[in-house]
Order: structure tokens, then sequence, then C-alpha cells
């Protein structure tokens, strides 16, 4: 759907930021080589560009462009041997032209490929999504397709947009005598030799400078500031490039929750903002936006027309409950939050909205939508994902919930959390210029829902297993997946196993996989003891027992689910037995927040101490790549290993090499 009033309020904003100084902003380039992807991300100027060359037997060159969220790639058939892509100094901004004299910001790139003969199969240019469905799926909007031209040593592909408005062009140009067709390219002797040029007319975004971005206390560390630097703009945050190279709901709002400590409050207020711009009217929070042309062909297929108007999708649940706990930390915990918090409320966000109201609105949708549970604490009154749609978390790939109805995280964690953010806002007095009388009253709900939330939607997702079955299963699953098992099965102490379930199916009944989003439990709730010790013994138990291993937490584990259910979750699955960097961010700091209680006693906080240690020689062991989004792992020879994820690995998709909220260990950092 369109946001209400979507191009007023953007309007609106724009005009904000221009008056408001945007700081010195220096250029920005950095290279990132994961597998077989060379990935080179530039911003300077009014451009910013992320050229990613990938090796193999499959080569593709992909460059994306945050404007707009554009980009133009080339697919060249299967190759007989690997060929490997290689830079010749470093890639440029270029200006460009397109067939009507209009201007064009490039990026222009200098390479070879170590095999004498490439030959395009495919180009896409147009909005990364469609680049993204194509690489994922192979389909392409037959609107967009396009041919290339010939013109002595250079193969040029070049189209407008669909409303006319300046598109995007690519050149390939051949050096060193290589012969040229639209079907091959082949080199005289040796490698190839290529100048690649690629434009996007899209309008562009206006960068954080580093001054607005990150406070002094921030880690040094280069490649995680220079990824948060390129996907930090005054408009949004994007949540990773290049696959995700525009707003996303969740990503921004995990990302300033767990960068908090280190951001500025410039950067915070961006991201807020950016989040209260795209409210749905009834307050739900937007999980994605279509803009550019990705936009077009979204309102042309709902027979809005041919209209670039941007488009929201409201298909997830998490992230609406979201905005509460991470508003309410910075508007009422942070520093000098007080005028800070009155100023940010007041500003405005639509023609007669404020930020104070956009946020009223939210936090009555939340209450609202926590009532029912509330009054009937019953499986069915839990808060599932949508109709038709079979994700509704950050697990949001097909398998992500193994068919599940009603996520952990959303339930155990976020709801009860919601409610409790959203009394202290109630209580603090700052929403008071923003609500009538009845909304005051339908807020003052929140306390008394929040109890009920945090006491009987929690056990809903409780899965426990005899020692003896425990064993049996840990050993049988660890046959099936090739690991070693002695660890795992050491570490099954006397007594059932009890974990959190991934999710409840529609019927109520548990998913038995294991998952990490216990984390944020840990930190932003204060579980009893005995939840406490349940939740750390998920997280340190080694694999196939638990979800720790040496390269890194697993973010799921199916040791105690059915065959076919283990099937979903591999080391190949985008939500399977893999890492994310952000969930180890987020187990990091939720210890690190249980380790400040004054309520635990001497055991419990030397598991939180041990716990800690292991989890940061793991995170420290595979520093070069967690400001990644995910990575997989392969046994061999009795140790674990990292591999990249992507073709590479056997994945069906492949990892950004630059990601929001990977980003969090600016901020997360042992004791």
């Amino acid at each position: 759907m369109i946001g209400a009033g979507a191009l007023a309020v953007l309007g609106l904003l724009a005009a904000a930021l221009s008056v408001a100084d945007p700081g010195k902003v220096p250029p920005l380039a950095f290279r990132v080589d994961e597998g077989d992807e060379l990935n080179f991300l530039l911003r300077e100027g009014k451009l910013a560009a992320h050229l990613v060359l990938r090796s193999g037997t499959d080569p593709r060159i992909l460059i994306a462009f945050p404007a707009g969220d554009s980009g133009v790639a080339l697919w060249f058939a299967r190759t007989r041997r690997p060929i490997r892509w290689s830079l010749i100094g470093s890639p440029h901004p270029v200006m460009g032209r397109d067939s009507r004299g209009r201007a064009l910001r490039g990026i222009e790139a200098e390479v070879t490929a170590d095999g004498p003969l490439l030959e395009p199969r495919r180009a896409v240019l147009s909005s990364v999504r469609v680049i993204r469905t194509f690489e994922d799926r192979g389909t392409v909007p037959a609107e967009v397709q396009i041919s290339p031209l010939l013109g002595g040593n250079q193969l040029t592909w070049a189209r407008d947009r669909l409303d006319g408005a300046p598109g995007y062009r690519l050149e390939v140009q051949v050096l060193d005598g290589a012969t040229l067709t639209p079907g091959a390219i082949r080199a005289r002797a040796g490698s190839l030799h290529l100048i690649i040029r690629a434009f996007s007319g899209e309008t562009p975004l206006t960068p954080l400078a580093p001054a607005h971005l990150l406070r002094p206390t921030a880690s040094r560390d280069t490649r995680e500031r220079d990824v948060l630097e390129f996907l930090s703009y005054r408009e949004k945050f994007l949540a990773g490039s290049w696959r995700f190279d525009t707003y996303f709901g969740r990503d921004t709002l995990m990302s300033l929750a767990l960068l908090a400590p280190v951001l500025r409050p410039e950067a915070s207020a961006s991201g807020l903002r950016s989040v209260l711009l795209r409210l749905a009217p009834d307050g739900e929070v937007a999980h994605e936006e279509a803009i550019g042309e990705f936009a077009i062909l979204e309102n042309i297929a709902a027979g809005r027309g041919v209209s670039a108007a941007p488009v929201y999708d409201y298909g997830m649940i998490d992230e609406s409950f979201m905005l509460a706990p991470v508003a309410a930390a910075w508007l009422l915990d942070a520093r000098a939050a007080g005028a800070r918090a009155t100023q940010f409320l007041a500003t405005r966000t639509g023609p007669t909205e404020r930020a104070g109201d956009a946020l009223v609105r939210n936090l009555l949708w939340v209450v609202e939508r926590a009532a029912p549970f509330a009054a009937r604490p019953r499986v069915t009154n839990l808060i599932g994902i949508k109709e038709g749609k079979v994700a509704g978390d950050w697990r949001d790939s097909k398998n992500g919930l193994g068919g599940g109805r009603y996520p952990y995280d959303v339930n155990a964690v976020w709801v009860p959390v919601a409610l409790r953010a959203t009394a202290r806002l109630l209580v603090s007095g700052l929403l008071d210029p923003y609500l009538t009388p009845a909304q005051r009253r339908g807020l003052l709900r929140a306390a008394a829902e929040h109890e009920t939330w945090a006491r009987l939607a929690p056990p809903h997702f409780l899965v426990s297993r005899s020692e003896s079955a425990a064993r049996a299963e840990v050993a049988r699953y660890a046959r099936a997946v090739r690991v070693d098992a002695s660890a795992a099965l050491a570490s099954l102490q006397r007594g059932s196993v009890t974990f959190d379930a991934l999710a409840l199916d529609a019927r109520g009944r548990p998913i038995p996989v294991m998952q990490s989003d216990i984390g944020l439990a840990l930190l932003f709730e204060d579980p009893t003891a005995k939840d406490l010790e349940r939740m750390l013994g998920t997280a340190w138990r080694p694999f196939p027992a638990g979800l720790f291993t040496p390269v890194g937490l697993l973010v799921a584990n199916p040791v105690f689910a059915s065959t076919q259910m283990q099937a979903l979750y591999t080391s190949r699955a985008y939500h399977g037995t893999v890492i994310w960097s952000w969930q180890e961010a987020l187990l990091a700091a939720g210890i690190e927040r249980q380790s400040r209680r004054a309520d635990l006693d001497a055991a419990l906080r030397a598991k939180l101490q041990n716990l800690r240690d292991r989890l940061w020689a793991a995170i420290e062991g595979t520093r070069a790549l967690r400001a990644a989004e995910l990575w997989t792992w392969v046994f061999q020879n009795g140790r674990y290993h990292t591999v990249p994820f992507g073709p590479q690995s056997g994945a069906a998709t492949e990892s950004d090499a630059a990601q929001l909220w990977s980003t969090a260990f600016l901020a997360v950092r042992p004791r």
C-alpha cells in the first residue's frame, strides 16, 4: 500500500534536512572480499555505489546504487573453469548522459578476468529488488528487459526509467585487442581486460557526516565504521548492501537499539524519524519500502498507473512492537534526553502531524493489538503472522519459522517489552501534548497488559526432553550432519533439557527448534533465575546439543525436531544452522546487561561469565566476517571452519557484504 501522504511527507523531510548542517562528508572507499565475491564500496560527493564482481564458474558483474535502490547487473554463461576477477587501481566516480542529455551519476572500474572468454547471458538494469528477484528466481518483468548495443569496442545497455525519468546505463569496454559481439567477449591471448561503467539517474541520498554519526567511544574497527558510514543517510539507514539497499523498519530499529551507546543524537533522531515517517495510518511500522522503478512496477500491478509514489509493506508483525522500546530508551534513558526528547517529538512528520502524534498512533496500536490475549490468555489470542504470509519476524525466509504461526520473539519478548515501554512513556509526561483524554485512557491499559503477557505468554513456548531422549537425538542428529557429538553429549547433565521453541504452530504446539532470540530476552527483560539458567544453557551447550560452535552462535538448531524439519534447517538455509553477526552482538549485549544484575547468585554469575568468555572468543575468531550479514560452516578434520554464505557454500542466495545491524560491535564490546 502507499503510505498516506507519502510524497508530501518525504518532501517535508527533505526540507527539514536541508536546513540542518549536513556536516563535512569525506570520500569513502573500501574493499571487502568474501569467498567468490569481490566488493568495492564507494561514496564520494553525490555518488554512492557498490561494485560486486562474482568469480567462479557463474561470473557476474553487479553495481548497486543507494539512490532509488537502483542497480545494473550482467550475468555471464557458465564457464568451463572458474574465472577470477581482479581490480586494477580503485574504481572512481564518473558522470554520464542519457540519450536525452540528462545527467547520470556512475562508477568506473578497470578489471581483468583470468580467462579468454566471457559470454554475456542477461543484463538487468532497474531496481535492486528486480535484480534480486532475477538472481533468486530467474525472472524479470518484460517491461524492463533490454538488449545491448555494440559500438566499436564497447557493449552498452541503456534505458530510461519506466515513467520516462532518467534511468540506467551499463558499459563494458574491452581493451588489449579483445574481440566483442553481443554474445561473446574474447581475449586475443590470456586474460580479459575490461573497463566497466555503470550509471543511475535516481535522486541521490544525503550521507550522514561522520561527525553526526558516532561518538568517540565507538570502536575504532575500520571495516565496521566504513560499513556503517556507507549505509547511513539523513533520510534513512540502509539495511544492507547490495541486496537490501534501502529502508527496512526492523533493521533500523534493531540497529538503533544495539548501537545506542555510541550513536550521536543526530543519527538516532534520523533513524527514528525515518520509521515514524513511514507508519501506516493505524500505527503499524513499515517493513520495507518500494521506491524508484520498483514502486512504479508495484503501482502498475495494483492498477494505480505509472507512478513512482513510494509503496510501503506492512506485512511483518515484529517491527510494530519494536518501536516503543527503542523510542523509550532514546527519549527517556539516553544522555541529555529531556530537552532533546521534547524537541524531537515536536518536529513535523507530516502536513498536520508531529513525531509525538505518530508515536502515539503506534502505541495505541500496540495496546489494542495486545488486548485480546490480556483479556483471555489463550494461544489463539497470541500475535500470529498475517494471513497469507509464511513469516512475520526477522526469520522471514520461506522456512524461517518452520511453518509456525506464533513466533517466539514477538510473543515472548517484543509484545511485553512494548507494553512496558508504553507505560513508561505515558508516566513520563512526554506524550501529554499529543494525547486526547480517550487516548490516555487507552494507553493506561499498557501496564496491566504487560503483566499478563510477561507472565503467561512465554511458557507456551517451552519444550522439554528427558536426558535419555536428548542423548539419543543428539547422537543421531550428529551422525546425520557429520559433526563430532562428544562435547555436545558431555554437556547434557542429569535431568531434562528444556528450551524455548522457535514458534508455535496454528494449534499452539511448539515447533521444537532451538533458537537464538533468547538474546532479546536477555537484552530487554529480567528473566527469573530459572529462566535465565535455561536460556544460558541453550546458548552455552555445544552444537548439536545447543547453539554454540567455535565459529559462532547458530541462530537455529533442529536437533529435537523431525527429520523433515531438520531438512529445512541446514547449514545452507538462510535461517538454518548458520551464524548471523547481529545475533551474536545481541547475545553479547544481553549477557552484559544480565551481568549487572544484583539479584543473581554466584553460580549463575559464573555461568554468565563462562558463556561471555566463550562467545567473545568465537566473535574475535571471526572478526573478518562480522560486518557481513551471515556466514556458515563446514566440519572437516575434527574442526569447524567458516564459509561465506552464498553460491560457493551451496546456499540458494548470498549474504550482504555490508549489513547495518552487523555493525553493532562498534558499541558491543567485551568488558
